[in-house]
């Protein structure tokens, strides 16, 4: 059964009430100060937050307190989408053992305490990336895009020929013989989002999961049923014109759904509506309903609307109410209403 999240951070806020209003009852947290968490306030020009100095987050005890704080506001904890730093791992530099060694104390906390799915990304020394921030939108709302001609302006990462396709590859290859028997061990499958936005090469670094052979490259690496797929539609929409295609051919991969929407290229695209993107939506959910998918779907990427500040770019309030309740009515009508279902 889809199980209709949100992303939050384990920091309570008073607009969670109209989450649980609007029926959500699972989220997806980052960790307090790990790796994206913190790449997601710098995104958002909010500079950073400090670690916990009384225990690391992606510990035990830590990710337990995250849990009982979710629960007592009325919330099951779905997924993590956040990991300690692993750009040592990413690169295949020295240090990332001790990288590793922390992923696997996470997924092992994970497992005890019956959280299944942790999405992680393979994008060294980032993470996604928009060049702008305040679009006009569809009456008025503002959105979020890239431009790879703008991203470029900004210089490169690294040097050109740095850091090689193969030297990703083979670091990826090294994580997973080391991660995946303790994933498998601890219940947990981990969840490879997407390239954000799916490019080869930007600002002179490679990235390896921008494409549908790269995927498929993956599951090539292990058969486990923990080397899974954090399916960004958004993402999966630059790299094939048939997303729904791509979702039956990844059916048992797929531990994790962003469903989101936008208009253009990898190259040049804002972000939309999740009714007025380019991507049949309605396609996509009966294609998960087809491959039996089982597991969270959350909202990303949502328009900045009416009355709101845009401090929060693509995770404002009122754009995550409207497209929980337009994925909400996607369920009901691909699935029929729940009073009706077996």
């Amino acid at each position: 059964m889809i199980q209709l999240a949100e992303i939050l951070s384990p920091r309570p806020e008073p607009w969670w009430a109209l989450l649980r209003q609007s029926g959500v009852r699972e989220v997806v947290s980052f960790l307090r100060g790990a790796e994206q968490e913190q790449r997601m306030f710098k995104a958002l020009g909010l500079g950073s937050v400090a670690v916990d100095a009384d225990a690391e987050p992606w510990g035990l005890d830590a990710i337990a307190r995250d849990k009982a704080m979710f629960a007592e506001q009325g919330f099951a904890l779905a997924a993590i989408e956040d990991t300690a730093p692993m750009d040592n791992v990413r690169l295949g530099l020295p240090g990332r053992d001790a990288e590793i060694e922390r992923v696997i104390t996470q997924v092992r906390a994970m497992g005890r305490l019956e959280i299944p799915v942790l999405c992680y990304n393979w994008m060294a020394l980032s993470s996604w990336a928009r060049t702008q921030v305040a679009i006009p939108s569809r009456g008025g709302a503002l959105v979020t895009g890239f431009f790879l001609t703008q991203a470029e302006d900004l210089g490169g990462l690294v040097e050109p020929g740095e850091v090689t396709p193969d030297q990703l590859w083979d670091a990826l290859a090294y994580f997973l013989d080391a991660v995946l028997p303790e994933a498998e061990a601890a219940g947990v499958r981990l969840s490879l989002h997407p390239d954000d936005p799916p490019i080869q090469v930007v600002r002179n670094l490679p990235r390896i999961m921008s494409s549908l052979d790269g995927y498929r490259r993956l599951r090539r690496l292990s058969g486990s049923t923990s080397n899974a797929i954090t399916f960004c539609q958004g993402n999966f929409a630059l790299m094939t014109d048939d997303v729904p295609a791509a979702i039956r051919e990844f059916a048992d991969a797929i531990s994790f759904i962003h469903f989101r929407d936008l208009r253009g290229t990898a190259e040049g695209f804002e972000e939309t509506f999740h009714d007025d993107g380019q991507t049949d939506m309605a396609a996509c959910m009966r294609a998960y309903r087809e491959i039996g998918f089982s597991g969270p779907m959350r909202p990303d990427h949502v328009p900045t609307m009416f009355g709101e500040a845009n401090d929060r770019p693509g995770y404002a309030v009122l754009g995550r109410i409207f497209a929980l309740g337009y994925i909400r009515g996607l369920l009901h009508a691909v699935n029929g209403h729940p009073a009706a279902r077996p």
